[in-house]
């Protein structure tokens, strides 16, 4: 006897009935089985570790895998109750709109407004309706009017992210994918955009892969979580999900929101929230001063207090005294083929510092890195100092090998002893975790493993005093941002410095004693990173937002005893 196959269901977008996914040459699953489906005008957010397979999930939505991207697919998959496979990826680009975890792989290298308008020529819309939904879509993602003329290949790679936004946004779907959408956004930026996904249109679906979930995760309406070995281990409301299963998303490695950090504290304590919360301001409420008896707030210090010491940083600024490796000196730094950005920078890094940039996307802080590490000569004034490693915004344009650990092993010199490279590499691959993955190519790999193998390359070796890591944080999950603190203290215990360029200020809190703020074509500020964090009109000037653990700060202050 057989079973009546399944009807679709109007009420969903999106099914994945018992799927699984194999990529060819490996042996375990990438995705699977899984049985999922999503709800119209639902919002849904995926969350996982480094290579759970979440953006391959995303992929088998439209058929892109396996049509484009070779794989076995195991199981059904359903979009608007009919098979994907019935349909070439193509074909689905009326109803759904995809953004890509890689920008590159959204835009052609054309003009911004022509990048925006691609979409909707393609459907043989009308030039004037086109001319219009481009100007609303470049409003809405904060795209200047200027930017039109200017090419897709010469922006920032946050600036590239932004244009990807717009045009996929303009396409005005019924089901929008976004994989990675804020990974190179300044939290002003990332904020806005996850306030048009979130906002808006009632009936339209969203499905999200994100790891910045602050000012994300309390217009969602459901999670859900895949575990290390692409099965579903969690799903339900976010509140539920991070207090009731916090330890095993931990565990796994997995992002949290920062109040979710908090919230344990607190519970420990036996004064947490009665709500499961998802903002340091929800986790606070019931203890502001005038609600909350001073023994309670006597009693919830201590906890508090912890949670904000987890975001200082434990490494101390080296000494006036240490040897100057890098100053640039009036310098004017500019992109390759592209007008001076910045002008009269003076900077100097010390042996032994972290030194954190930080500036909104298009301010310069790629283009001041290339030209700290030396491999951008200065339009005008002097750099001193050694060459520097530098970890490209996209791992991908660092590697030439063929596998893994050939990767590894060409960064390593020449005249080095065989048995000692192979030790030396087996060493980074496990302290990496990529041992599983040493065969592999470094393009097969998920964004996070790439951004792991690009760092392990970059410091598997004594070669560079000065090593400038632009957004080393991109794409990785929060082990992996836990291992790269651990990583970047290690090579500190060493002498080495390390600028680090990024738009993620809790973990600049945690790792950089001191920071740069770059905006309005030169240095804004220069001094202790908890200074500027507390420079609110500093911090509005430059296009950032304060981190999130800084209310926390607050309270602190506001609850102290007389």
């Amino acid at each position: 006897m057989t079973s009546e196959p399944q009807q679709p269901d109007p009420a969903l977008v999106a099914q994945w009935r018992e799927v699984s996914v194999h990529y060819p040459f490996t042996t375990t699953s990438a995705v699977g089985s899984v049985d999922l489906s999503i709800n119209r005008g639902e919002r849904v957010l995926l969350l996982g570790p480094s290579g759970s397979g979440k953006s391959t999930l995303l992929l088998t939505l439209t058929g892109l895998v396996p049509e484009s991207i070779p794989a076995k697919v195991d199981g059904e998959i359903l979009l608007f109750g009919e098979r994907v496979a019935a349909r070439k990826p193509w074909a689905w680009a009326a109803r759904v709109a995809q953004y890509f975890q890689d920008a590159d792989q959204t835009l052609t290298g054309m003009r911004v407004e022509d990048e925006i308008a691609f979409a909707l020529e393609n459907r043989a819309i009308p030039p004037a309706v086109i001319a219009e939904k481009v100007a609303r879509a470049m409003r809405r993602v904060g795209l200047p009017d200027a930017w039109r003329k200017r090419r897709s290949s010469t922006l920032s790679g946050g600036e590239k992210q932004l244009v990807a936004l717009a045009a996929t946004l303009v396409q005005e779907a019924e089901f929008f994918i976004a994989d990675e959408p804020t990974a190179h956004l300044a939290p002003e930026a990332a904020h806005r955009l996850h306030a048009l996904l979130t906002h808006g249109d009632p009936e339209r679906s969203i499905l999200i892969v994100d790891h910045r979930l602050e000012g994300l995760i309390e217009f969602i309406d459901r999670l859900i979580v895949l575990g290390r070995d692409g099965t579903i281990v969690a799903e339900g409301h976010p509140r539920i999900v991070f207090r009731e299963r916090r330890d095993l998303l931990m565990a796994q490695g997995i992002w949290c929101p920062v109040a979710s950090a908090l919230d344990g504290r607190l519970e420990e304590a036996d004064i947490a929230p009665p709500t499961a919360p998802l903002s340091i301001a929800e986790a606070l409420a019931h203890l502001e001063p005038g609600v909350a008896s001073p023994s309670q707030i006597a009693q919830a210090r201590p906890a508090v207090q912890a949670f904000v010491e987890a975001y200082a940083p434990r490494v101390a600024a080296p000494s006036r005294q240490s040897p100057m490796l890098t100053q640039l000196i009036e310098a004017d730094c500019a992109p390759s083929l592209g007008p001076v950005v910045l002008r009269h920078v003076n900077l100097s890094i010390w042996e032994g510092e972290i030194l954190g940039i930080l500036g909104a996307n298009g301010a310069g802080k790629s283009t001041l890195g290339l030209c700290l590490s030396g491999l951008l000569p200065l339009k005008a004034g002097k750099r001193k100092g050694a060459p520097a490693g530098y970890a490209f915004q996209r791992p991908e344009n660092q590697f030439t090998a063929g596998t893994v650990q050939e990767e590894l092993l060409t960064a390593l010199p020449d005249d080095m002893p065989a048995a000692l490279k192979s030790n030396r590499v087996a060493e980074m691959l496990a302290r990496w975790e990529l041992a599983s993955l040493e065969s592999r190519h470094p393009f097969e790999l998920s964004q996070g493993q790439k951004r792991r193998l690009a760092l392990a390359a970059l410091t598997v070796s004594d070669r560079w005093p000065l090593l400038v890591l632009d957004e080393p944080t991109a794409g990785l999950d929060a082990w992996g941002v836990a291992r790269l603190i651990e990583q970047i203290e290690s090579l500190h215990d060493t002498g080495r410095a390390i600028a680090v360029i990024t738009h993620d200020l809790d973990f600049a809190s945690r790792l950089c004693p001191r920071s740069i703020v770059v905006g309005e074509g030169g240095i804004l500020a220069d001094g202790p990173t908890q200074d500027l964090m507390d420079d609110a009109a500093l911090l509005r000037r430059a296009g950032l937002v304060e981190s999130a653990h800084r209310q926390a700060v607050r309270w602190l202050r506001r609850s102290a005893p007389c």
